[in-house]
């Protein structure tokens, strides 16, 4: 059965003329993220579903750190599209590291589609306690005598 639909040339064309893109190919609009503070680290978890396990890259440089991925396109030539909305492509996304983390010792894992990123934070930053120490009196307090006569 076919289903006549006025509208989907235009909205195609429509589509087209918005995101400046032609054919099937598509690409990623951004990378969806959290991003939260666990004891002495921080995790950032990224969305990266079908995603090539070997495009994914993290680094570092100058305090930014740059996370790459890609998604390949399906390649058939001799497929006749009815719908295609997954993004293909290369994802990149910068986040400024501030000077609190220790960024030699940033791990990630990528699984089940989701990145993540352990940033632990540098021994300078750690909140620590502060020993108070008590001063001994300087002089010593002597007992006086009030003169009732006065």
């Amino acid at each position: 059965m076919l289903r006549f639909d006025p509208f989907s040339d235009l909205d195609s064309v429509a589509r087209g003329l918005l995101t400046n893109q032609a054919g099937s190919s598509r690409a990623p609009r951004f990378m969806p993220m959290d991003l939260y503070k666990v004891d002495d680290h921080y995790v950032l978890t990224a969305d990266l579903p079908g995603v090539d396990p070997g495009s994914v890259d993290v680094g570092v440089d100058n305090g930014t750190m740059t996370i790459t991925a890609h998604r390949t396109a399906r390649s058939e030539e001799s497929v006749q599209w009815l719908s295609n909305e997954r993004f293909s492509g290369t994802y990149r996304r910068q986040l400024s590291l501030g000077e609190g983390v220790d960024a030699e010792k940033i791990t990630a894992t990528y699984e089940n589609g989701v990145l993540t990123i352990t940033i632990p934070l540098a021994e300078r930053a750690k909140s620590r306690r502060i020993e108070v120490t008590h001063a001994a009196q300087a002089r010593s307090i002597e007992p006086t005598t009030v003169d009732a006569d006065n």
